[in-house]
């Protein structure tokens, strides 16, 4: 994606300051080390120019929401040292060109989806992580499971021996505060360690909270978030 707007990267390297310093007193709030949360910058419908800028203020994982979007980064940058990461929804006909190319698959919506991914990957050491999408919010437009079909197909999840399922995602409703979000994540949270119990996985990572909610998301256990809008705001012109 070319974008001939100017870009400011004095504004992006404060914006990108101030977010981390609001995980860093989330994460302080809730009694955790900062070093705990990961923060995904989420660079969907940006210009491929905005990476070396990220990367060269440390920020490594960067979040794509659209398979597309994500092969013409990485084929335009090549082998550098981002860690990405899909976001968004992942429709199996683009399961095999994207599993390659990514660290971690956020949004694996079913168990068809799962089970997929799972005979792709044929080294465990060298494929993504995936964290199973929840519908917390019980919104029957947004993908995921329900909490009750989560754990109903608790043994078919432990069955998937190739994947690193590394934990859960959820995104809290779209008219939510920060506030009225802490119930989704709370939510995602008790799910985890019902299906801890039930698969014997260990599933340390909770993938919540987004540029609006994402303070709210940490104290509430998140060890990733998802910021872009926070991030970007008034960079480009």
């Amino acid at each position: 994606m070319q974008d001939n707007r100017p870009m400011d990267t004095d504004v992006l390297r404060r914006n990108l300051d101030s977010v981390r310093h609001r995980i860093a007193e989330a994460a302080q709030r809730s009694g955790r080390s900062p070093d705990e949360v990961t923060l995904v910058v989420v660079t969907k419908r940006l210009p491929v120019e905005v990476v070396p800028p990220l990367v060269a203020l440390g920020a490594l994982d960067l979040g794509e929401n659209y398979p597309q979007e994500l092969w013409e980064k990485v084929n335009h940058l090549g082998n550098s040292s981002v860690r990405w990461h899909l976001i968004g929804h992942l429709q199996s006909n683009k399961a095999k060109k994207t599993v390659p190319m990514v660290r971690m698959i956020h949004a694996v919506d079913s168990l068809r989806l799962l089970q997929g991914l799972d005979a792709l990957v044929a080294d465990p050491e060298n494929g993504p992580a995936v964290c199973l999408q929840v519908n917390t919010s019980n919104e029957p437009a947004k993908h995921g499971w329900s909490v009750d079909e989560i754990l109903a197909d608790a043994d078919a999840i432990a069955g998937c021996r190739n994947l690193r399922v590394a934990g859960l995602m959820t995104m809290a409703a779209l008219d939510t505060t920060s506030e009225t979000a802490r119930p989704s994540f709370i939510l995602l949270r008790d799910v985890r360690e019902k299906l801890k119990e039930r698969t014997g996985l260990r599933l340390e990572q909770l993938s919540m909270g987004m540029s609006n909610d994402f303070e709210t998301a940490i104290e509430e256990g998140a060890t990733i978030v998802r910021v872009g809008s926070a991030i970007f705001e008034g960079v480009f012109s």
